[in-house]
């Protein structure tokens, strides 16, 4: 494993491109660590204490901690996904016919989609901002306000802040993407997981060392948390392959054609994406309740997403399983895979090539989906129902695990391409010095 990484280091364009990256993430845990002006930082840390386990602790954990700081990246991505998410959507359904048009155009309309997005996420950011900064102003707990001098300045004030710093990372993220390697959004999203867990490692073994836990129940936590991690690596990397066979064919004196291969499917083709867009959608009730937080029906809908209720369970499972799918009726489209085997003269054997095979191949894909999907909405809920089960002492949540490993296998599979690609054009370039002596010396 050292060895792989010094390997990294050894390739410049390589090495380039991951220090570019841990430097726009150190970066970003620098403005995550920086609380906005006129804040109770003592107040803040007993609200997050207090909702630890309810939706705003888990939106604390996808912004690194700066939403528990009140930071300037408090929203951190948040905004940013629910653009993607409602683009996607409008894509999908076919709802506008420009953006539908501007999905055809290639590389040129992927630009105008970006740029649409953009917008979006700046008017969703000043939603999002407007209603944080108006429920930070009405948290009062233990007699202490959380905001010092609620006034107009600091309102107006807060709230560029907190677009501002929005639009900071969303930029951020797309020069990782662009730049460096990994999917630059998810790589910050990781960046503010990881950073937790030494202090949950601590946090376990302080309580060991004071007899408040058992050193074999803890033991048996360590185990699961390894049990899972090898699961969701088994299916993250877990592939349906169909096999395809070519027809023979002659062009000129030659025979080409008669190899078998085979269609990789992956089990769980989103990723972490459903996971991560199930959360964004989860905290939309959460942001409209933000502006009445002391109104009943805000009381509601705050109890209602409470993290430990069986509403949110099933509405955050429900949500990671529609989201596999539409992931997949999005990415992968039947019709063509099967109309370009035909134009190289593949076929799945006892499946006609064109309309059967497409068929075939959408019938394959609903159901490693469903098993895909379902593994991930289990793994997503069950830590959390074990957790309030068994009082698991410190976070231990399938989402944040989901995420950690998917962006982690993401990521090792992008340097991994960078390191073959870079060998293989090494052996080119020596191919060529060789052919230019041999051209000269004849």
């Amino acid at each position: 494993m050292i060895q792989k990484i010094g390997e990294i280091f050894e390739v410049p364009d390589l090495r380039k491109k991951v220090l570019f990256t841990l430097g726009c993430l150190a970066i970003y845990r620098l403005g995550a660590a920086i609380p906005i002006p006129g804040i109770n930082a003592e107040a803040i840390r007993q609200i997050f204490q207090a909702q630890s386990s309810s939706l705003l602790g888990i939106l604390n954990i996808f912004s690194g901690g700066a939403l528990g700081q009140f930071a300037i990246l408090s929203m951190g991505v948040m905004p940013y996904i629910n653009a993607s998410i409602i683009m996607s959507l409008m894509q999908g359904a076919h709802v506008i016919p420009y953006l539908d048009r501007l999905h055809k155009e290639g590389e040129l309309g992927r630009r105008k989609i970006n740029q649409v997005t953009r917008y979006l996420t700046l008017v969703l950011a000043a939603v999002q901002s407007t209603g944080l900064t108006i429920m930070m102003t009405k948290m009062v707990p233990s007699d202490t306000p959380v905001v010092l001098d609620p006034s107009v300045g600091f309102y107006l004030t807060t709230v560029l802040t907190l677009v501002g710093g929005t639009m900071f990372v969303m930029w951020l993220g797309e020069q990782m993407t662009e730049q460096g390697v990994g999917n630059g959004v998810s790589l910050i999203i990781f960046a503010g997981i990881v950073e937790r867990l030494p202090g949950a490692v601590v946090g376990l073994v302080s309580l060991v060392q004071a007899e408040e836990i058992g050193l074999i129940r803890a033991l048996l936590i360590v185990a699961v948390v390894i049990g899972l991690v090898m699961s969701v690596v088994w299916v993250e990397t877990a592939q349906r392959k169909i096999p395809v066979q070519y027809a023979k064919r002659m062009v000129g004196r030659r025979m080409y054609g008669g190899a078998s291969s085979f269609l990789p499917l992956k089990v769980d083709q989103s990723g972490v994406i459903a996971v991560i867009f199930a959360i964004s959608l989860l905290a939309v009730p959460m942001t409209i309740a933000q502006f009445m937080p002391n109104s009943p029906v805000a009381q509601a809908v705050i109890d209602y997403m409470n993290r430990g209720s069986w509403h949110y369970q099933l509405a955050y499972a429900g949500l990671i399983v529609f989201f596999c799918y539409f992931y997949n009726s999005v990415s992968i489209n039947p019709q063509d895979l099967a109309e370009n085997m035909k134009k190289s003269g593949g076929f799945v054997q006892g499946i006609r090539p064109g309309e059967p095979t497409a068929k075939y191949i959408e019938w394959v894909l609903e159901r490693i989906t469903l098993g895909g999907a379902l593994f991930v909405a289990a793994v997503a809920v069950i830590p959390d129902v074990m957790r309030q089960a068994y009082s698991v002492p410190f976070y231990f949540g399938g989402t944040s695990l989901l995420i950690v490993v998917g962006v982690a296998l993401d990521t090792m599979g992008q340097l991994e391409a960078h390191m073959i690609m870079r060998h293989y054009e090494g052996f080119l370039k020596k191919g060529r010095i060789k052919q230019r002596w041999f051209n000269v010396g004849s």
